[in-house]
């Protein structure tokens, strides 16, 4: 296995220990590049505010072990798959979000999102040929909005 993904599991492994939480990363590569899933009887506290806290150790990871990877790889924390139900999850919400301006014809904003949710959402919709995405507003306030393409006539 690569050596940011050791390093990233080792360093997640030395937080989770010096804060007594029951909470152990295992690093596997994975198609993205390096997935750190993590497990124990405290896996709530990283699940709670929408994973807020499990957001925030990625980034972390991310910063510090992401330059090592090679380019267009990245470093995923995830726990009890959580990860991938929220994706399955944002491209149910992306698909809503196409029918509604399809049948409206007026724009559909998301609440504010991170950047890996944004993204999802961006990729889902990325093949429809009528529809426009983009990211508005700042920081932690930025939305997604979906459009109609100008050059549809909308």
């Amino acid at each position: 296995m690569n050596e940011a993904c050791n390093q990233a599991q080792e360093f997640i492994n030395a937080i989770f220990k010096s804060a007594n939480f029951d909470l152990r990363a295992t690093a596997q590569e994975s198609e993205s590049g390096c997935l750190l899933n993590m497990d124990g009887r405290d896996t709530s506290l990283l699940l709670n505010e929408s994973g807020e806290l499990l957001e925030a150790l990625q980034h972390l990871v991310q910063q510090a072990f992401g330059r090592m990877l090679p380019d267009g790889e990245r470093i995923v924390c995830d726990v009890e798959n959580f990860r991938a139900t929220r994706e399955a999850e944002l491209r149910a919400m992306a698909r809503h979000a196409a029918e509604r301006v399809r049948k409206t014809g007026l724009a559909f904003t998301f609440g504010a999102m991170n950047a890996n949710e944004r993204r999802v959402i961006h990729t889902a919709l990325a093949a429809e040929e009528d529809l426009h995405t983009e990211s508005v507003g700042e920081g932690s306030a930025r939305r997604l909005k979906v459009s109609f393409k100008i050059s549809s006539g909308h």
